[in-house]
């Protein structure tokens, strides 16, 4: 249990790291949070940034959801503790410890930790999303439909129980942290991707 414990704490701790903000900051010289959709995540950064910028922190905050579960995984090894980790780097993400408890939607963390837990899943959930947008423009629709099939896919690959339960529970979280994206779909406005200039 305290391993399990400890794994948990490490997970949170490296989803809270704020790569779009830190970088965005350091490299770019600019606050994410002041443009855009004003969200820390890689489409804001995409959009504001450009192409480059928005790809290495996705790739970024993919690995904190990867190494996250990587970790539980070697320090406990049993699906409860990959699945739990899963979940608190996800929360860090979204609640982020240096950001007041703020953060990003957490999809590419989703992604990540989803890569650890079920390969197969993660390949056809990211050609849906990718489908999505290539069509629709989308990031938000193809990021909120991807999150629910994994909960079906789960099930369809007879993945373990607490496999399936996270995929209900990720998708659940991420449709709320695009509340505000489903308002602006309905209504017409979301903003399509993009990438910016800088």
């Amino acid at each position: 249990m305290a391993m399990t414990a400890l794994s948990c704490l490490i997970a949170y701790v490296l989803g809270s790291i704020p790569n779009g903000l830190w970088l965005g900051k350091a490299l770019w010289h600019t606050d994410l949070r002041e443009h855009g959709s004003h969200n820390i995540g890689a489409t804001n950064a995409w959009r504001t940034l450009g192409k480059g910028p928005g790809f290495l922190i996705f790739l970024l905050d993919f690995l904190k959801g990867l190494l996250s579960v990587y970790i539980a995984s070697a320090l406990v090894g049993t699906p409860l503790a990959m699945v739990l980790a899963a979940i608190f780097a996800i929360v860090g993400h979204s609640a982020s410890l240096f950001m007041g408890f703020k953060g990003g939607k957490g999809v590419a963390t989703g992604l990540g930790v989803l890569s650890m837990l079920m390969p197969q899943v993660t390949l056809i959930v990211f050609l849906v999303w990718l489908a999505l947008v290539k069509i629709t423009g989308y990031v938000s629709l193809g990021s909120m439909v991807a999150a629910a099939c994994v909960p079906v896919l789960a099930y369809a690959f007879g993945a373990p129980v607490e496999y399936l339960v996270f995929g209900v529970a990720a998708a659940i979280l991420i449709v709320v942290r695009h509340r505000a994206n489903i308002g602006r779909l309905l209504s017409g406005t979301e903003s399509k991707i993009k990438a910016g200039h800088r």
